[in-house]
């Protein structure tokens, strides 16, 4: 398997990096708030094998994308990915994990023409049901000044379930990221987004659908029962993967692959 080396996406204030591997039909992967797109790194050679072209992006402000935005969250990425679907010239898969899933969701509401179908994974498309005292401790958690501490002591608890073999390496990698110039802040800025636009959009939303969610993604306090909610508003198929967390791709990508290529199967051609 041969990777594309690092392209970039210029946009109006900045530049967002991609990879681009394999040939066939399009399948983008974007990860969620603080995760890099090495994140898809175990789901992607699946992918590739199976005959797709697929493509992997760093959120702005994340990874090799630049930090120099002056917005960040859940619209502004649907705005970034948006523009790299226009920019890849065909409709895609698009397969978003957490945040990026509230995006997709945007996508498909929005620019349906984009998009042959959208995978949620581990999905937030509506705001968490999470007390004023909690959000508080959250936000000075994610603050610029101590942020990347906060995130690599919390980061390796949403992998509840199956480890990852290098969790270790790859929780260093994601934390050395956020030490260049303008991540902290990013990142900061990232965590106040909010998901309503994405739940205002469920009803729009008439591309097929896949939510995949790990059963104990501690994330929510009943990630089953989330991820019903979600497949009976948009109508989706609903995957539930074991001794999964929040980032079921590199957990149990072998599984979560699997759930894709049905999936895929469904859609109508390109």
């Amino acid at each position: 398997m041969t990777i594309s080396q690092t392209q970039f996406l210029a946009l109006p204030e900045g530049r967002i990096a991609f990879d681009s591997t394999g040939s066939g039909p399009l399948v983008v992967l974007v990860p969620g708030m603080g995760d890099l797109r090495s994140s898809y790194r175990f789901l992607v050679p699946l992918l590739v094998e199976a005959g797709h072209r697929v493509v992997t992006t760093d959120l702005r402000g994340h990874g090799d994308s630049d930090a120099t935005f002056r917005a960040y969250g859940g619209e502004q990425t649907a705005e970034d990915v948006a523009a790299l679907l226009r920019h890849l010239g065909e409709p895609a898969v698009l397969v978003g994990n957490s945040l990026a899933a509230a995006s997709a969701v945007r996508i498909a509401a929005d620019h349906p023409e984009l998009v042959r179908g959208i995978a949620l994974l581990g999905p937030f498309v509506r705001n968490p049901n999470a007390g004023a005292a909690m959000m508080v401790v959250f936000r000075v958690m994610m603050l610029p000044a101590w942020v990347s501490l906060s995130w690599k002591a919390y980061f390796p608890t949403l992998f509840a379930g199956t480890k990852p073999a290098d969790l270790k390496e790859y929780v260093a990698t994601v934390v050395a990221a956020l030490r260049r110039p303008g991540h902290a802040r990013a990142l900061s800025l990232t965590a106040r987004t909010s998901h309503e636009h994405a739940e205002l959009a469920l009803p729009r939303v008439t591309t097929p659908s896949l939510v995949v969610m790990g059963d104990k993604d501690p994330d929510f306090p009943d990630p089953v029962k989330e991820a019903n909610w979600i497949g009976t508003e948009l109508g989706s198929t609903v995957a539930i993967v074991p001794e999964a967390g929040h980032y079921p791709q590199s957990q149990r990508p072998q599984l979560v692959a699997a759930a894709l290529m049905d999936f895929v199967k469904g859609l109508p051609v390109a």
